[in-house]
Formats: structure tokens, C-alpha cells, sequence
């Protein structure tokens, strides 16, 4: 029996993030994964300025920055037309390489490469026994193996899907013919109707590598999958007929990776001695862009509020999960996350004249703001040299 004050089940962003940030602070705590080093995975591929700040609050930016492809130019196209041309503050990396840069932070001895197969709870210790044949005891287990429920179910825990198929994620790398680069350092390319049934095309680089985030909504059975992977080319030209203005010719090179994704809660979850994380406690829309919000605002809250409050007194009874699950950071996050998820559907698929309208809007509410900053971009330009004619007037004079 292997005595820990802290047990993490899972090994991916949430389990990673949460066991270097406790080895940090010093406190005792174990990870069981059974994979040695994170396998290639079709996760979350780029994070915006708040996912970057959320890796500022949990210790580990520093690390994470080093590792990634900084994008700091993004351009917006609506409709078919470029709208807007923005400085951003994202980075991106593949998702195995991420989490395997966030565990390269883990002590060696505090990572357990086994698995989890069975859990029993108490409001004082909690045991996990290891598909090894071996036990751990802990006070607290942080449950962070997102889609696996086989564990949480043998202890009453409930999962129900309230959107299934929500979205599908698809990931390819895109190559230009005829050139080296494109034209564009990152483009996101929102559809052009609704009968199109997508969200978005997202174009960034990793390395050297133009990387492509696709998420529509459709059903997997579907056709359309099959002609994706035959004539890749074909098909996004059908989809997005005003894409290659703005790309030029291009290849789809690699393998194309398809993921769908159902939304759902977990219910039955309030018990001692046990906190679920990320997507082990419920879903996010990837399309939504919020997944890695809700992955690290659990681990940070919890990490960095809950837990030394939770060590610092006896036991770990249901108060104390309640004061997880209650925290306001937490709860608006998830609450954000699963709005958005929502309203991205129906502003891209609703055929309503209410939803063509804000489609609309947003299009040319995004022109104006393009063509504002295009304006100060310009007069900003310009500014320089008028201050030097102005000081070699002076000067002359």
C-alpha cells in the first residue's frame, strides 16, 4: 500500500497541470496513467490570450510558451470576404507534445505508470486499487481521465448527454502548391451559409507546418466523411467556395483526424474524497474554443484554492467537495462554456432570419472594426515620419 495525500487518476492536460502544480507546492501527490509518455492524441491544438493567462495562473507558462508556435497576426474572413486583419496573442503546439512538456514538470517518483482499476471513497481515506495489483491510499482523488466513466460509475456516479454529436472536430495539415507560404500567418474562416453546416476553418502554424482546425455539424454516419479522406481538396472547396481567394491552391498532406464530441454532465458526483476535473465532470464544445478554459479553471481553482484549505484540516467529506463544485470561477466558466456552445450552433446552422441576421451583423460589424484598425495602422505608420520632418524643421531653424 502506497500512502499519498493526493491520488491523480489521468494523465492528460487536467492530470499533468494538476500533479506539477502540486509537486511544486510541495504537496504529496501521485499520478496513475498507464502510458509512459502521452501518445498522439486530436485535442485542443491552439490557445487564445485567456488560455495562455489560465497557464500563468497554474505555474506552468513558462514551460508551456518555450514549447509552442507564437501567433501574434490573424486574419478574419466572413461570408467569404476578409473582414479583418488583427494582432493576437496565441500559441500553438499538438496536444501530446503539450501534455508531455507539462509532465516532463512531474517528480519522477510521483508518477505511477498504471492504471486505475477500482476506487472505493470515505470521508476520511480513499483507495485506488492499480491494474498492477497494487493500492495507493489517499486522502483526496483528483478523478481527471476525461471519457473514461467505467470508475465513476462503479461508485454511483451518472453521465447524461444532453447534446449528442453536438460538433465534429476534424485536423489536417494544409500545404501551398506553387509556393512556399501562404500569404496569411493564421486565418479563421467562419462559413458562408448555414446550409453548410459548419462552424469554422481555423489556419495556424505549428513549426513549420500550416496546421487546419475544421468543425461542422453533421452526423457521423454521413457520406461526407468518406469523400473528406478520398478528395479532401474537392470537398473543402464545395464546402468553403470562397476559401481559396484568400489560400491559393493547396494540398491536404497527412492523415485527417476526425473527432466527434457529445456534450455531457456528470451527475452524482458530490462524494467524499473525490473531485472530478476537465472532462472527467462534463464535456466542452471544442468549436467553442472553451475546453481548455474549463480543463485549467478546474485544476487552478482547485489546486491553488481547494485543496491546501481541504490538507489543512481532518477529513474530506462532501463539505468539502461542495466547496469545489460551488466555487463562483468554477461555475461561471462551465456555465460560459456550455452557453457558447449552444449559441456557436445556431449562429452557424439556425436557417431563422433572426440568426441570418447576427450572422450578418457580425460580418459587418467585424468590417468596421477591420476598417478601423486598418486606419490606425495607417496613421500610425505615418506618425514617425511626421515627427522626423517636424524635428528636422526645428533643427533648420
Amino acid at each position: 500500500m502506497r500512502h499519498t495525500d493526493i491520488a491523480i487518476v489521468g494523465g492528460g492536460l487536467a492530470g499533468s497541470t494538476a500533479a506539477a502544480m502540486l509537486g511544486r507546492a510541495g504537496i504529496d501527490a501521485v499520478m496513475i496513467d498507464p502510458h509512459t509518455v502521452y501518445p498522439p492524441d486530436f485535442r485542443c491544438e491552439k490557445f487564445d490570450a485567456s488560455q495562455v493567462e489560465l497557464f500563468e495562473k497554474t505555474g506552468i507558462a513558462n514551460v508551456v510558451r518555450p514549447a509552442a508556435t507564437h501567433i501574434t497576426r490573424l486574419w478574419v474572413a466572413r461570408l467569404g470576404h476578409l473582414v479583418e486583419k488583427r494582432d493576437t496573442q496565441q500559441i500553438a503546439l499538438m496536444y501530446d507534445a503539450l501534455v508531455n512538456t507539462i509532465r516532463a514538470q512531474v517528480p519522477p517518483a510521483a508518477f505511477i505508470h498504471s492504471k486505475a482499476a477500482a476506487i472505493s471513497t470515505s470521508s476520511d481515506r480513499q483507495r485506488i486499487t492499480l491494474s498492477n495489483g497494487e493500492d495507493v491510499s489517499a486522502r483526496l482523488i483528483v478523478m481527471a481521465n476525461g471519457l473514461n466513466a467505467s470508475l465513476r460509475q462503479n461508485i454511483g456516479m451518472t453521465r447524461e448527454v444532453v447534446s449528442a454529436n453536438h460538433s465534429i472536430s476534424i485536423g489536417f495539415d494544409l500545404k501551398p502548391l506553387g509556393r512556399t507560404s501562404f500569404d496569411f500567418p493564421a486565418l479563421t474562416y467562419y462559413s458562408e451559409r448555414a446550409e453548410a453546416r459548419m462552424a469554422y476553418l481555423t489556419l495556424f502554424p505549428i513549426g513549420t507546418t500550416m496546421r487546419a482546425n475544421l468543425f461542422v455539424y453533421r452526423d457521423m454516419d454521413e457520406l461526407w466523411f468518406r469523400r473528406l479522406r478520398e478528395t479532401p481538396e474537392e470537398i473543402l472547396a464545395a464546402l468553403m467556395p470562397g476559401l481559396r481567394k484568400l489560400t491559393g491552391d493547396f494540398e491536404v498532406v497527412g492523415p485527417i483526424k476526425i473527432r466527434p464530441v457529445d456534450l455531457y454532465v456528470t451527475h452524482g458526483q458530490r462524494q467524499p474524497g473525490i473531485a472530478l476535473v476537465g472532462d472527467a465532470f462534463a464535456t466542452s464544445c471544442p468549436a467553442a474554443g472553451t475546453g481548455a478554459n474549463k480543463v485549467l479553471t478546474d485544476v487552478e481553482r482547485l489546486c491553488n484554492v481547494h485543496v491546501p484549505r481541504w490538507l489543512a484540516t481532518d477529513g474530506m467529506g462532501v463539505e468539502k467537495m461542495d466547496a469545489y463544485y460551488d466555487d463562483e470561477v468554477k461555475q461561471a466558466c462551465d456555465a460560459f462554456s456550455a452557453a457558447k456552445a449552444y449559441y456557436l450552433r445556431s449562429l452557424s446552422i439556425d436557417p431563422g432570419w433572426s440568426w441570418s441576421a447576427r450572422r450578418w451583423g457580425k460580418m459587418i460589424g467585424q468590417f468596421g472594426v477591420g476598417a478601423l484598425r486598418q486606419t490606425h495602422e495607417r496613421l500610425s505608420a505615418k506618425s514617425p515620419d511626421r515627427q522626423s520632418m517636424v524635428a528636422g524643421s526645428s533643427a533648420r531653424s
